[in-house]
């Protein structure tokens, strides 16, 4: 039986999202805890737990994990304390050093 919106009052609509909302939260809940219980029945199968798969414990990690820093290549002269890898934008104080007439290897560490 079809739920006719059109003849409800406001506040019966109001009632209506409240338990829609909740039985959608259960739903997804629900639905969460069985793709889980797939993931490790599959793991499983393999020999592994589902924290063993997630934590990556084959050594692989995601590139995402991976961070690389970039030591400095460049060093603001009036301030030591101000460095540039010489990757992606240059800062303003290495613009200024080359208006100024200083070249980029006058700059490097």
């Amino acid at each position: 039986m079809p739920i006719d919106l059109t003849t409800m009052t406001s506040r019966e609509l109001e009632d209506l999202r409240i338990q829609v909302d909740t039985a959608l939260k259960d739903a997804v809940s629900r639905e969460r805890a069985q793709a889980r219980q797939a993931a490790e029945k599959a793991a499983a199968e393999f020999g592994f737990s589902l924290s063993d798969v997630l934590n990556g414990l084959d050594g692989n990690r995601r590139k995402s994990d991976e961070k690389t820093v970039s030591p400095p290549k460049y060093r603001n002269p009036d301030d030591p304390t101000q460095t540039w890898t010489g990757r992606g934008r240059k800062p303003g104080w290495f613009n200024d050093a080359l208006a100024n007439g200083s070249a980029p290897e006058d700059l490097e560490i």
